[in-house]
């Protein structure tokens, strides 16, 4: 533990960045042996999405990378805005109508518009549980509505109330002058409607915690606490900070003002604010930044369907400070590159193992980094069943596989029994529908006449490395510009896209048989 300690002090990898900055928050320990409070904020307005799912591992991250430098205790709260009202119905969700007819109320009272939960929110938040718990994630989960209704944070609101003209001094130079007419930091649940009101507030009695307000033409005065109210975005943020003690929680690059007022208004209530960082924000396809109202990010859901858990980790560990696209496209590379990196794990030295997204991808689960690598790349299994078509099945592949691997059978290859129905469901919904093969041309013809014609002359078992130097001999005598327009048109003729594997490799797995009969597909 002591050379771990040691090597991980001087870690250049970022959990080990961030987790020596909150050792310094506490140079003696916290006070009376209290765990290190992590947090993260989820707003259930909207089908959870990655950029949910990256906040709670990166913290994660953050929070193993702490306990390997220190003893003392720590927890994760992973908190549900679920009392927040619904400004916006999101475009991916059914039932837009009914939907509609509960704008503004709290999204734990909205009726859930796919008719399995107590409400919308208690469906967002089940949904959430449930990858989380998949991951194996270590958390606490809190709800805004129950927090509010318990009166866990009437203290803190009795605070806000206290302070609420130094709140007032932080939020309104940030508004523009309309806002500023309209805006409070309380924002009261009306009694008549439901609805969570967004009008000025009167501080009646601070320490009785009593406001008063417009409601549909009437005066009225009521309590904020015990759930009569919740509060406005970033004053929200800060009492969360305070009541429950948090000390780290990072948020996307777009929250950095909120970062900023929160923070100052924490300090306004007589705490620290949590340290943490501002990561990039994911964007779409387009270069658009994700959006929950738009549905134009990717779904855990989506993601699992095409690639592992431990790609989807793989793709949110890495540079965490820069943006990146998040779409389907990106999958199959994220599959293969976390294999590479587990590859080469177990022969590092401890600290370039620190520094390897595997360590921090395992840490967070927790479990031991696992050994040993599939076969064949997600890439080439993509290959092999995009050349079989949209129709294939297990039974097929695992067929052709025994053309490549010794002892091609599920129970003996786990890792390739994971990605075999991921590459099927890739192959049917992306692959499949764009794939295209176009006549060969010119010398091209020649170089795959002889290629057939060297086939034909190797035994059936011929290694993927003999396979590849005879195509490189063909590209190199067949009179191409250069090798790339000779794989070009091998991908192109023969699998029917502008990109592929190494050629010797799918002839393996393919078989060369069946490798054959492409050829003479494409020459007819």
């Amino acid at each position: 533990m002591t050379d771990l300690r040691d090597i991980a002090m001087a870690s250049k990898a970022w959990p080990y960045e961030e987790a020596r900055r909150l050792l310094k928050r506490y140079p003696q320990g916290k006070p009376g042996d209290a765990p290190i409070i992590f947090e993260t904020g989820y707003g259930p307005s909207g089908l959870p999405h990655i950029g949910t799912f990256n906040e709670v591992l990166r913290t994660t991250m953050v929070r193993r990378a702490f306990e390997e430098l220190s003893d003392t205790p720590t927890n994760l709260i992973a908190f549900s805005d679920d009392m927040d009202g619904l400004r916006k119905v999101p475009d991916n969700l059914p039932n837009q109508s009914m939907l509609a007819e509960h704008l503004g109320k709290p999204l734990s009272r909205i009726p859930d518009p796919f008719g399995t939960h107590e409400s919308f929110a208690h469906h967002n938040n089940a949904r959430l549980r449930e990858f989380l718990d998949r991951f194996g994630f270590e958390y606490e989960f809190l709800s805004s509505t129950i927090e509010y209704a318990s009166g866990r944070f009437d203290e803190t609101l009795i605070k806000v109330l206290r302070h609420y003209q130094d709140i007032m001094d932080i939020m309104l130079p940030t508004l523009g002058k309309e806002r500023q007419a309209t805006y409070s930091p309380v924002l009261p649940v009306s009694q008549k409607s439901g609805i969570v009101l967004q009008v000025p507030v009167t501080v009646v009695d601070a320490d009785a915690g009593l406001v008063s307000f417009d409601d549909e033409g009437e005066r009225i005065t009521q309590s904020i606490l015990g759930g009569q109210a919740k509060l406005q975005w970033k004053v929200d943020w800060a009492m969360r900070w305070v009541a429950l003690g948090v000390d780290y929680e990072m948020s996307g690059k777009d929250l950095i003002d909120s970062v900023t007022q929160s923070s100052k208004i924490t300090r306004a209530l007589g705490a620290r604010p949590p340290e943490g960082f501002n990561y990039e924000m994911f964007l779409d396809e387009k270069g658009e930044k994700i959006s929950k109202s738009k549905g134009n990010g990717l779904t855990l859901d989506q993601w699992l369907t095409y690639g592992t858990d431990e790609s989807l980790a793989f793709y949110i560990f890495r540079e965490p400070r820069k943006a990146k696209a998040l779409h389907m496209g990106v999958i199959p590379r994220a599959v293969d590159e976390y294999f590479q990196f587990r590859s080469n794990y177990a022969t590092q030295e401890l600290d370039k193992q620190l520094g390897n997204p595997v360590h921090h991808i395992h840490r967070a689960k927790p479990e031991p980094v696992p050994q040993g690598t599939p076969p064949v790349t997600f890439g080439l299994l993509l290959n092999l069943v995009g050349v079989m078509g949209a129709d294939a099945t297990e039974e097929q592949v695992w067929g052709y596989l025994g053309n490549y691997v010794d002892d091609a059978r599920p129970e003996a290859q786990p890792d390739l029994a994971k990605l075999v129905p991921l590459a099927l469901a890739y192959n049917r919904d992306f692959i499949a529908p764009t794939l295209k093969r176009r006549k060969p041309e010119g010398s091209e013809i020649a170089a795959l006449e002889k290629l057939d014609g060297e086939l034909i002359a190797l035994a059936p078992d011929a290694s993927a490395e003999d396979i590849q130097n005879i195509v490189y001999t063909i590209g190199n005598e067949g009179g191409f510009e250069n090798l790339r327009d000779w794989f070009k048109a091998l991908y192109e003729t023969l699998l029917g896209s502008s990109a592929g594997p190494r050629m010797g490799s799918f002839i393996a797995l393919y078989g060369i048989e069946n490798s054959r009969k492409l050829i003479a597909e494409a020459l007819a």
